[in-house]
């Protein structure tokens, strides 16, 4: 970690007083870490933005289980991809209904087409990417 550096910022009144209560809301210790907290995140989001980058996702699909073959296309993706895979979570919600969460690494571009793929799949009800950073490069 590199050496602490104190800047100074100037903010609309309301605007701070609407950024304090976001601090107090997610238990923030102060500021400095509610924006450190902000930069990272702008910093990821660049750099999945980029496509090139290494990356780690999570995608998470929710589906009836009881739709034909869709079990068994939701295997085939996975397995299809068992490099860039690294580990899955099955729940079954209900008599109905299963969640799977799925982490993925790669590139972000590969990543993304993994999770396309996935929540493409006909009979899947729902489905979210959640992309975050390897962690290597932030500080």
């Amino acid at each position: 970690m590199g050496e602490t550096v104190r800047f100074g910022i100037s903010i609309d009144d309301k605007l701070l007083e609407s950024f304090d209560q976001l601090i107090e809301q997610k238990r923030y210790m102060n500021r400095s870490e509610a924006i450190r907290d902000l930069i990272r995140a702008a910093l990821v989001d660049t750099k999945w933005q980029d496509g090139e980058e290494e990356m780690v996702g999570t995608v998470t699909i929710v589906y009836n289980h009881h739709v034909r073959d869709l079990s068994d296309k939701l295997t085939e993706h996975q397995h299809a991809h068992h490099h860039q895979i690294i580990s899955a979570l099955h729940v079954h919600l209900d008599a109905h209904n299963c969640l799977e969460v799925l982490v993925v690494r790669g590139k972000a571009q590969d990543v993304r087409k993994i999770a396309d793929e996935l929540i493409g799949v006909k009979g899947v009800k729902h489905g979210k990417l959640v992309m975050t950073t390897t962690g290597e490069e932030l500080h």
